[in-house]
């Protein structure tokens, strides 16, 4: 089963029902609709819940719409957005990076 990592902050919202959309950049595992995901929150590395992958987009930061954020913690404008992900990733992002748009429904 696939795994995706998330904060403590994220964790909360997840379980509650708000967060249901992650976005990812350089996706290595290969996410596609219909994957069965493990969600682990870091950094306990510890799990808590199992997603279904309902529906996957790509596209660039700069293209990134109101359907794509809803479902998504709050992150600002695209700059913002750039700004948060070069941290995340510790590598330049700008709004022409691609960013895979997981939508995910728990199981």
């Amino acid at each position: 089963m696939k795994t995706l990592k998330f904060s403590p902050e994220l964790v909360k919202l997840i379980k509650n029902g708000s967060k249901t959309i992650t976005w990812r950049l350089f996706d290595d595992k290969n996410i596609k609709k219909g994957d069965k995901l493990l969600f682990i929150q870091r950094p306990e590395l510890i799990p808590f819940a199992k997603a279904l992958v309902t529906d996957v987009k790509v596209k660039l930061i700069k293209d990134l719409n109101d359907q794509d954020k809803k479902g998504h913690e709050e992150v600002g404008s695209d700059k913002d957005i750039c700004k948060t992900y070069s941290k995340y990733y510790k590598k330049q992002i700008t709004s022409e990076t691609q960013v895979k748009v997981i939508h995910f429904k728990i199981v």
